[in-house]
This record gives C-alpha cells, structure tokens and sequence, in this order.
C-alpha cells in the first residue's frame, strides 16, 4: 500500500527517535555498570609490592611475572576479596609464600582461605606456639552458647632470628629482633623495592596493643624500633599494621621513631605515676592524652595497664 510523504516523515521521526532512546538506554547502562564496576582494592606502594586494607592487620604483597607473596591474612571474607584480587592479577597462580608478621587472629585468621593457595606458610618460630595459646584462652574464656573458636591454620615454615630467599626479581628477606608487640613479631623487608612490612610494630598514631600474655615488652619494642631503622636506610618505606583515622598505613624512618618514643613517654608517665605512690586502679584509669602525642587521643585501660604491669 502507497505511504504519502507526511505519513512517511512522521514514521521516520518515530524511528529515529527509538534508535536514540535506544542508545541513550545503552549508554546508561554502560555508565551505571562503570560506576557500579568494583575498584581494585589492591594498591601499589612502590616496586612490586603493595598493600591492601580490609578488616585487620595491613596485608602486604609482592607480585611480579615469577612470584607471588602475600604478608599476613586478616579475617575469612576480607582474606577472600585479598586472594580473589590476586587471583585476578596472576591467573590464580599458587603464592609462593603467605606469610605471618605474628600469631594474632587479624593478621592469621585468613589463612585457611589462603592455605589451599599457598605452598608455604612462614613466620618466626614463636608464632605456630602463640597462636594455638592464643585459641585456647579465647576457648577457655568463651561463653556458653557463643560459636566455637574458628579453624586455626599455623606457618608450616619457620625461622629463629633471620631468613632470606629469592622470591621472583625480588629478595625477600625476614629479621626478628625479640619481643616487641608479642614475642615473635617479624620484619618482613623486600631488598630491592626498599619496602618493609613491620606488622603491628607500628601502630601509626593510634594507641597500640600491647600483648602481655603473648610475650610483648614496651622496653624492648624500642630497641627493636632502633635495630629496624639501623638495618634499612632513609628511603625505605615501611607498610604498618595500624593506622589512626586519617593517618596513612605506610610511611617513613621518622614514623618508626615516633612509635619508640611513645613507648618511651609511656613507661616515663606509668613510671612517674608509680613513684608518685598512685595505686594500679587509679592509674589506669587515666584518660589524659599523653603529653607530646596529641594524635594518639585519650590514654586507654588498654596501654597503661600493659605499662603498669611490666614496671611492676
């Protein structure tokens, strides 16, 4: 049937006008998929190593063409989303090495996620001990009707006072200075990107924990903050397993030395606090921040009881 030229104009703009709402309607739902596009969460810090920051301790990692290493595990889910990031960057290749900067559950509790990928799980020799005493006083102190303690998962390679190895194009090498935060934290270094992974021996502005029943001495964790620096040079950058809000988990040698002097100007407070003939209860107690760490806050039950007890 014969289509006049009003009719024909009409049905031609309609047409176009569809194929343009068409592609309008495609366009946005490529922006709405760009936007909803999960970012990578692992984040370079120099070289080829990096870092990635879920729930814990700060997660550490190297990746080149030939390896694959990951410096401690958090929690399951955010050892999870870690692992499936590194999946995706290496094809699923096995990690070389998962290892523990020290036995805590947010820097252990991943690696049952991890170990089916890992071919060594490494830590220091102190670690596999703390860890399994650790479990067993949050067993003992469990509540009837809480959910059982989660699957333990311990280094099945360990180092007394230094390890090293090749791990791809990098050298990765392991130093533990004594007791410190606990009694068997490690300073993971990569040599030729100058990068460092110190654990939960620095927590960047923020009040640390400080863990008695696992071995930990205020005292020295300063020396072992000084042999750390003595052994790296000014370029280093170090990865922290802590950080106060609005603080960086990576910084540099001046970071590490500020720690030592708050545990320093924390032992000389307790220690005066004592002198002064202030009963355990009442130092504890105190909540005014320490002087010359305004960014730390508040002093915590936490550090001044942990100071109270290796003073007295």
């Amino acid at each position: 049937m014969p289509i006049d030229r009003r009719r024909f104009i009409k049905s031609s703009s309609l047409a176009l006008a569809a194929t343009a709402l068409d592609w309008r309607s495609l366009l946005a739902q490529g922006i709405r998929g760009a936007q909803t596009q999960q970012p990578d969460v692992l984040v370079l810090v120099r070289g080829t190593i990096g870092t990635f920051t879920g729930q814990g301790g700060t997660i550490g990692w190297h990746i080149d063409k030939k390896s694959v290493v990951v410096v401690d595990s958090q929690y399951p889910a955010s050892a999870k989303t870690c692992l499936d990031a590194v999946n995706a960057r290496t094809a699923s290749r096995p990690l070389d090495y998962l290892v523990n900067t020290h036995h805590h559950a947010d820097h252990t509790g991943g690696n049952p996620i991890f170990r089916p990928a890992a071919k060594k799980i490494l830590a220091q020799v102190n670690v596999p001990r703390l860890q399994m005493e650790a479990a067993a006083r949050a067993a003992q102190a469990a509540q009837p009707g809480q959910p059982p303690q989660p699957e333990q998962v311990v280094a099945d390679t360990t180092f007394e006072k230094t390890w090293s190895a090749s791990v791809g194009d990098e050298k990765m090498s392991l130093r533990y200075y004594g007791p410190a935060h606990t009694g068997g934290d490690s300073v993971v270094t990569f040599e030729k990107a100058n990068v460092a992974h110190v654990g939960d021996l620095v927590f960047n502005r923020r009040h640390p924990y400080i863990d008695r029943p696992g071995g930990a001495s205020i005292a020295n964790w300063m020396k072992v903050l000084d042999g750390t620096v003595a052994d790296h040079d000014n370029g280093t950058i170090y990865i922290f397993g802590h950080a106060g809000p609005n603080f960086p988990a990576t910084g540099g040698k001046a970071d590490l030395l500020y720690m030592r002097d708050y545990c320093s100007a924390l032992l000389d407070f307790v220690r005066g606090e004592m002198k002064a003939g202030k009963p355990k209860e009442v130092i504890i107690k105190i909540t005014d921040p320490l002087k010359g760490f305004p960014d730390h806050g508040p002093l915590v039950e936490r550090v001044l009881t942990a100071a109270y007890e290796e003073l007295a």
